[in-house]
């Protein structure tokens, strides 16, 4: 196991810390440890998952604490977010006599991170829950700060609840298996984060293009800690979405949720929302927010990272829009949008006009 970062999520006793290595997945069992008694322990997790052994190695680990495991995997992919997918991991966990002793463990991306949390959340009124995710958009985002939920039909996280986990395990060997849009998908995530919250973010990256695009361990080591570090301190700011701080992180996803529900989900979020970027930039220069300028670097280094920076065919603008009514940052009926200001920087917009987006979209 090669050195690990430890970044640590301020929040009083619900404090937790991310642990960031390599080949450090069989070092779940002793990070545990800390949190006994465990009566028992659930691995959630996807058929993916399950193909590169991932799940099976944080169980054996478990296992050899001499800890009840019990691994339950479900289809891979954002269908499986649904309230029918979560009552059969509620009747399940009650079958194998789950109790609030137990702890249950996500190991996948970010569609199992929020599954997974969701049904600890809710199961017996919250079990313990612990993230280990294995995709770059879980290990970048999902997987910290809390969120966990389900979708509805026209809403996407619409059913949640907040959730701290005991911890999150990130080891970066698991971004080497991803496949190609799914690292790219991750990708759309960790721009978000230089574009609107941290200039220094966003020159590395872009200083970094060719190693990023062959998945270099180090830059994305450095990458991922980076990345966990904003949104820590983000979310230590502003845990519950109260302030406005954490809502910043949801750059260009009003515009992505929307795409994504419209494609039923094909488009992958991180891909939705390198373009919901791109569409919330082209907003903020009509606004006066940002120059041609800044619009043209974004689109060109989102193109360097081989990240989509056009609206996909099939996509309706008014459909669009009713969409972008429905989501959790509307308030009375109103859309509200985060919108770059400058480079690193950004602010959520109130009440935009519905015929601006037209010509947007």
């Amino acid at each position: 196991m090669s050195d690990l970062q430890i970044i640590s999520v301020s929040l009083g006793n619900r404090s937790y810390d991310i642990e960031i290595g390599s080949e450090n997945l069989e070092h779940i069992g002793s990070f545990l440890a800390a949190f006994k008694p465990i009566s028992s322990v659930v691995v959630v997790t996807d058929e993916n998952v399950i193909h590169y052994d991932y799940a099976h190695q944080v169980a054996e680990s478990i296992a050899e604490t001499g800890i009840d495991v019990h691994l339950l995997s479900v289809a891979a992919g954002e269908q499986s977010k649904t309230v029918e997918t979560a009552a059969t991991l509620w009747e399940t966990l009650l079958e194998e006599k789950i109790d609030r002793k137990s702890v249950l463990i996500s190991v996948g991306g970010g569609v199992i991170g929020d599954l997974g949390g969701f049904v600890a959340a809710t199961f017996a009124r919250g079990i313990r829950f612990f993230q280990v995710p294995t995709t770059l958009l879980a290990q970048v985002d999902s997987s910290v700060g809390g969120k966990v939920g389900i979708d509805l039909p026209k809403a996407k996280n619409m059913v949640g609840a907040f959730l701290q986990p005991l911890g999150v395990l990130i080891d970066i060997k698991t971004l080497q298996t991803l496949p190609e849009t799914q690292y790219q998908s991750g990708l759309g995530e960790v721009v978000k984060y230089g574009v609107a919250l941290n200039a220094g973010l966003f020159q590395l990256l872009e200083t970094n293009i060719e190693k990023i695009n062959v998945r270099d361990s180090q830059i994305l080591k450095q990458i991922v800690a980076e990345c966990c570090r904003i949104k820590a301190t983000i979310v230590a700011e502003d845990e519950f979405e109260t302030t406005g701080r954490r809502v910043l992180l949801n750059y260009g996803h009003t515009f992505a949720h929307a795409f994504e529900i419209q494609s039923d989900f094909a488009l992958l979020h991180g891909l939705a929302v390198s373009i919901g970027s791109i569409c919330a930039a082209r907003l903020a220069m009509r606004m006066g927010f940002v120059d041609e300028i800044f619009l043209k670097r974004q689109i060109s280094f989102h193109q360097a990272l081989g990240l989509p920076t056009e609206i996909p065919d099939g996509i309706d603008w008014l459909q669009t829009i009713e969409l972008m009514r429905h989501d959790k940052k509307s308030e009375f009926g109103k859309l509200r949008f985060v919108l770059p200001t400058g480079l690193g920087s950004c602010r959520l917009v109130d009440n935009v006009d519905s015929q601006i987006l037209k010509h947007i979209l």
